[in-house]
């Protein structure tokens, strides 16, 4: 450095990381502006295929970044909004024609006229290479089309997608406001689980909550598929693969073929079945591996059943329609049940489902890969009968899934979608105010040039995938989708910096596969992240996320008032307590115990003795609660906090079911791995005995809380039915809302 200003080697790596999307300087939640380290740099630089080592290769990956463009004939993918024209820069030998067109989804071609003259030419690899601009006419219907050039006996073929301006499931939940509930399906089970709520659980859930409740929705988590076998990994934020299920979740017996079981077959899965029902009761720790190989061994047996012609045709429909991927998850799950982790037979190159250790067994495991594939089928079918159930129960959205932000280094998608991820590196999320170390959470990111590359596919399977049997998907960390923190392998979580990504691709083609599907998006924009992103998901129509304890402006709560229209607002998320608990502080508590506070645990104490205060007051002058100091008892403080929330003006109302029924046991602390057990709560009531899907329908904590949600819903607004979004749901006055968010209007 001299006089302030980096040297020549800094300089050219700081430029280098601009130029592909790397930040180079961090602001955090404090408002401190910090230099991202060298090394950082450098790592992140490295994972993106980008040598920026010595000042050679520095000089060099500058220039080849320039002249990369240059190199094609057309981009490798191009994203279009509906309406609007799309201007595409195309390269040839200079002096060379070139026609451009559409081949449309339908099957149908566009002509793509060219607009503006032929650029100076350029001197690239020694060839003579000329840049004029194409547009893309704004007629083209929504979908996935192809961009083809020809020039010179060459053809160049891109990936168009145009995509809604605007999100019309979501935008039509305008003016209107409907509650749901919010659980983590795993902890909640019946009588007939087997010690793990299921898929036949969720549509109990969802036809009493929506039936007897009026719900519009219940969203659950992430559902994806972990290990193929006992172990698995207790997070379902943490899975193996993000487009395919977890059979875990399978009841068993609702399975048209166990009414065909041998019956020696039948006694087995009976007392299968009755070894694990009691575990319904235990309210200490939920034990996944248990019930998922008891299940693994019945529906080993009930494969074996012979399908119907019927059944047999819409299982083979099924494998068709789902393609490779199917096949090669299912494949990477068969070699998972004979090789380890550790095995170096996965190291073999080219590693994934093309390389030569996957030829040499497909064809030795293909039962095994039919069997995985058939274990899919009945998640899809299951899930299919659980929205239906809801939608059947009143609700007008239905099941709304949780998407994680990523999978596992070890996992089936880090194995068949190497290609579209970035080695070497993890993702999580930088210091905040709740989480004062960072977090690493031990995924590998997109690699963003790659996506781009392979026309965002894997992407596009994933989401079509989740949305298939579903009324809605919240995406976890949304602003993943617009930069990512990257974390080198081996550093700590505040030693990394943001990736950026092409948000208008990916959060258009979300918008797309989630209008074909009929479909809302939620959005979880929570933590640090630039004012800009939510002014643009708003005007794509896509749902934010607000929670009560976190809607300040500087320090003061927000007024209902200033709440979005356009959010799922709720008093709290899986990541804090439940309201009883976070009302007693056990979310400073249990992180002091942790190590994982920045300042004393007194001074957290009090700041968040303080907030809470603030938050109180605010529900006092509306009514909600008695004047301070006023004895009022733990269940009235949690209904008049959700009573608050539905004096908002947000279309969506998020009802934690661990709020409903009294639990007040932490679910998952951020920061942890196996210092807490995350993820392994079973649901229990305020007595510390466990609550059954069978209890809800009496349960009189939870009536007496939605109760109040509807007398807080009456104060300032007329109530009403609308049979197509869900009852009950209210007209709600927006002129107040929060002025410094932009709202989607058609």
């Amino acid at each position: 450095m001299k006089h302030g200003q980096p040297d020549e080697t800094t300089a050219a790596l700081l430029e280098l990381a601009r130029a592909h999307g790397v930040d180079t300087s961090i602001r955090g939640w404090d408002g401190v502006e910090r230099t991202v380290q060298a090394e950082t740099l450098r790592g992140v630089l490295t994972a993106l295929g980008v040598p920026a080592g010595s000042p050679e290769e520095l000089a060099s990956s500058l220039a080849e970044k320039q002249s990369e463009p240059w190199r094609r004939l057309l981009p490798p993918t191009l994203v279009a909004r509906e309406g609007s024209e799309l201007d595409v820069a195309v390269h040839v030998g200079t002096g060379q024609s070139v026609t451009v067109s559409v081949l449309a989804e339908d099957g149908s071609r566009h002509p793509v006229p060219q607009r503006g003259d032929w650029s100076d030419p350029r001197n690239i690899d020694g060839r003579s290479v000329s840049r004029a601009s194409y547009v893309v006419p704004a007629d083209l219907p929504l979908g996935w089309h192809t961009l083809l050039a020809e020039s010179a006996g060459e053809t160049a073929r891109s990936t168009l997608v145009v995509t809604p301006e605007r999100l019309q499931t979501t935008q039509a939940l305008a003016g209107q406001q409907s509650w749901g509930l919010m659980a983590q399906l795993y902890s909640v089970r019946s009588s007939r689980s087997w010690g793990i709520g299921d898929f036949a659980d969720l549509a109990d859930l969802a036809a009493i909550s929506g039936a007897q409740y009026g719900a519009g929705f219940v969203l659950v988590n992430p559902l994806h598929a972990s290990e193929p076998a006992p172990p698995v990994e207790p997070s379902p934020y943490l899975p193996s693969s993000r487009r395919f299920f977890h059979p875990l979740y399978i009841r068993v017996e609702d399975i048209l073929e166990y009414a065909y079981l041998p019956a020696a077959s039948r006694t087995v899965v009976e007392n299968l079945a009755a070894t694990l029902q009691p575990a319904n009761l235990d309210t200490e720790r939920l034990d996944r591996d248990s019930s998922y190989a008891a299940k693994l061994t019945a529906l080993e047996l009930i494969h074996q059943v012979r399908r119907s012609p019927a059944r047999e045709h819409q299982f083979e429909v099924f494998r068709r329609e789902q393609g490779p991927g199917l096949e090669d998850f299912a494949l990477w799950c068969a070699l998972t049940e004979r090789f380890p982790a550790d095995s170096p037979e996965w190291l073999l190159e080219p590693t994934g489902p093309r390389g030569p250790f996957a030829a040499l067994h497909r064809d030795e495991l293909a039962d095994r890969v039919t069997f995985h594939c058939w274990l899919q089928w009945v998640c899809d079918h299951q899930l299919e009968t659980a929205q239906r159930a809801a939608t059947d129960a009143g609700m007008g959205i239905g099941v709304v899934h949780d998407l994680a932000v990523g999978v596992q280094r070890h996992g089936s998608d880090a194995w068949t979608l190497h290609d579209v991820l970035a080695q070497g590196m993890t993702v999580g999320a930088p210091p905040d105010m709740f989480n004062q170390i960072g977090q690493n959470w031990s995924q590998p990111p997109w690699h963003p040039g790659r996506l781009a590359d392979s026309g965002y596919a894997a992407y596009r399977d994933m989401l079509r995938s989740v949305l298939r049997h579903a009324g809605g998907v919240r995406v976890d960390h949304i602003l993943g989708l617009f930069r990512l923190w990257w974390i080198p392998e081996g550093a700590g979580p505040g030693d990394g910096t943001y990736v950026h990504y092409d948000h208008e691709a990916l959060i258009g083609i979300l918008a797309l596969e989630a209008q074909r599907a009929g479909a809302i998006v939620i959005g979880e924009d929570l933590g640090v992240f630039e004012g800009w992103v939510r002014e643009y998901l708003a005007e794509r129509c896509i749902f934010g996320t607000s929670i009560l304890w976190f809607e300040r402006d500087n320090g003061v709560p927000f007024a209902p008032e200033r709440y979005r229209q356009q959010c799922l607002t709720s008093v709290n998320t899986h990541d804090l307590p439940p309201t009883a608990g976070y009302l007693a502080g056990d979310h400073v508590a249990l992180r002091e115990s942790l190590g994982l506070l920045g300042r004393p645990v007194d001074e957290e104490r009090a700041a968040d003795a303080a907030e809470q205060e603030a938050v109180l007051a605010l529900v006092r002058e509306r009514g909600l609660l008695p004047v301070s100091g006023t004895p009022v008892g733990i269940q009235e403080t949690v209904e008049a906090l959700h009573a608050f929330t539905a004096l908002t003006p947000s279309s969506l109302l998020g009802v934690a079911l661990v709020d409903a029924v009294g639990e007040r046991r932490t679910q998952n602390q951020p920061g942890t791995m196996n210092e807490y057990p995350n993820w392994r709560i079973p649901l229990a009531g305020p007595d510390g005995v466990s609550v059954l899907i069978d209890d809800l329908p009496g349960n009189t904590r939870f009536a007496s809380l939605i109760r109040a949600m509807k007398l807080g819903d009456r104060v300032g607004a007329d109530a009403v039915a609308d049979p197509t979004l869900g009852y009950p749901r209210r007209v709600v006055d927006n002129r107040s809302r929060n002025p410094s968010t932009k709202e989607c209007s058609s």
